[in-house]
């Protein structure tokens, strides 16, 4: 070894030391163990593919809860009926995967959420979010807001 090498491998060290603390594993977050026991995925990236026709019928059928995604979200998404509802309509697929499957294990908890989502199977969350992430979105980017 020469002394550049040798000068070089402690930078090489440290920078191996922090890129593996700061990768966080190969392993995925995971849901419940009850939600894995029914055979569900962990992950948007195990989801089947969505069908948007398909979540876009299912936008409108009415759930566990009595309501459907668009009585609280608005027609595509874009109308939620509370300030606190969020605009699913031109969302990222995986955020709303992701949250259809931590609604649906417990992992995230609200109200009526809780409930719609308990019941779907990985194709219908799948589907949901083909279509909501389909839609032209009425989001706005708050950056530089205030």
């Amino acid at each position: 070894m020469t002394i550049k090498n040798l000068a070089i491998a402690p930078a090489l060290l440290v920078l191996a030391v922090a890129l593996t603390a700061c990768s966080g594993g190969d392993t995925p977050a995971e849901h419940s163990a009850a939600d894995r026991a029914e055979g569900h995925s962990s992950s948007s990236a195990g989801l089947p593919a969505g069908h948007i026709a398909a979540g876009e019928k299912l936008a409108s059928t009415k759930g566990a809860t009595g309501q459907s995604c668009v009585d609280c979200h608005g027609a595509e998404g874009n109308a939620p009926i509370a300030e606190t509802y969020p605009k699913l309509a031109g969302q990222y697929y995986d955020y709303i995967a992701h949250a259809l499957q931590a609604y649906r294990s417990g992992d995230r908890e609200h109200a009526l959420m809780s409930g719609q989502a308990k019941e779907l199977s990985d194709q219908q969350i799948a589907d949901l979010a083909a279509y909501f992430g389909s839609r032209n979105s009425n989001l706005r980017d708050l950056k530089g807001a205030h």
